[in-house]
């Protein structure tokens, strides 16, 4: 008994309308390839598939291009001449867009202004003035944003400046350290009196009135010396 009729409908399962489509796609290029050998046929098969698959087989002795050229040699017609037509109106509306911002750029800088009447003239100055409004506050934004980073730092320094004054007044009060008095160098300095060779003195002199605020450390600076 043969196979019975098999209802040519859409399959509506989409893995068996896959697997039916690659068997199916395989078969028609196997047939394809027999009647290449057997008939010395030129054949070029372009299949998508309902998942955007795209497959192709062609004849060994020509090509896609080779077919499309024949085919239209054969039949008389220009399948490429609407597309063409289409790309030289984009090609065209592109250089007019061109043309226009490269016209508006260069009146931007004061230029090429002759042909501009009084109404389009006003509109250049409206849109010049708002520009400039935009780059005004972009540039106030960003001395903002350095300033506030600059404040940052020197509010950094400045508390590393007091934990440092801290720290040596601390040592200061230590009674393994001593204060040694030189006059002809300096006011007065701290030194390490734990009988080292090495000496190590600290000077005192004026904070910097910038480096003063509310919550200063004082009117005297330390540094090493």
């Amino acid at each position: 008994m043969g196979r019975g009729k098999i209802e040519i409908k859409k399959i509506e399962n989409s893995t068996n309308r896959q697997v039916t489509y690659s068997k199916r796609r395989n078969g028609i290029f196997k047939k394809a390839k027999e009647l290449t050998v057997l008939c010395d046929a030129k054949i070029s098969l372009i299949m998508l598939s309902s998942t955007r698959k795209f497959h192709e087989y062609t004849s060994p002795n020509t090509t896609t291009k080779k077919m499309i050229d024949q085919y239209q040699s054969t039949l008389g017609v220009d399948i490429w001449s609407t597309h063409y037509e289409k790309m030289q109106e984009n090609l065209k509306r592109l250089k007019e867009i061109n043309n226009k911002l490269r016209r508006e750029i260069r009146q931007r800088t004061g230029e090429d202004m002759s042909g501009l009447n009084l109404q389009e003239l006003c509109h250049l100055q409206e849109s010049i003035t708002e520009s400039v409004a935009e780059i005004r506050e972009r540039k106030y934004h960003v001395i903002k944003n350095q300033t506030d980073t600059c404040k940052k730092r020197v509010r950094n320094f400045e508390e590393r400046h007091g934990n440092l004054v801290l720290d040596l007044e601390a040592k200061c009060e230590d009674p393994k350290y001593g204060v040694v008095e030189n006059e002809e160098h300096y006011n007065s300095a701290v030194a390490f009196a734990n009988g080292v060779h090495n000496l190590y003195a600290f000077r005192l002199q004026s904070v910097h009135p910038n480096l003063q605020n509310d919550g200063g450390f004082g009117s005297r600076g330390l540094s090493l010396s």
